[in-house]
């Protein structure tokens, strides 16, 4: 497994931008698919997007899709998240995820349950 650490997160008005970042130790991070979940107060656990193992595929939910961008960076061990025209609904804790499950298809990515490494999470709120 790789242990991942989650930054980046914190307090912007809507409409803003926000850079997170998710910090992989161990060697085999460069074979893992990454993904980023979030969880808002009273809510389940949701996906908001997920890159492969190469970085040339990658999955957004529709509620993010043209918001967000995630990359990866081998050299560094890192995964980021991009988010731009932050709403008050993208308020939540943030997540960090990887798996070494081999997917290929959207609902692979999407389910929480195939992703055996997790970070702490990283808060991000979004005010009106």
């Amino acid at each position: 497994q790789v242990q991942l650490v989650e930054s980046g997160g914190g307090l912007v008005q809507a409409g803003g931008s926000l850079r997170l970042s998710c910090a992989a130790s161990g060697r085999t991070f460069s074979s893992y698919a990454m993904g980023w979940f979030r969880q808002a107060p009273g809510k389940e656990r949701e996906f908001v997007a997920a890159i492969n193992w190469s970085g040339g595929s990658t999955y957004y939910a529709d509620s993010v899709k043209g918001r967000v961008t995630i990359s990866r960076d081998k050299t560094k061990n890192t995964v980021y998240l991009q988010m731009s025209s932050l709403k008050p609904e993208d308020t939540a804790v943030y997540y960090c995820a990887g798996t070494s499950k081999y997917c290929s298809t959207y609902g692979c990515y999407s389910t929480t349950s195939n992703f055996g490494s997790w970070g702490q999470g990283t808060q991000v709120t979004v005010s009106s």
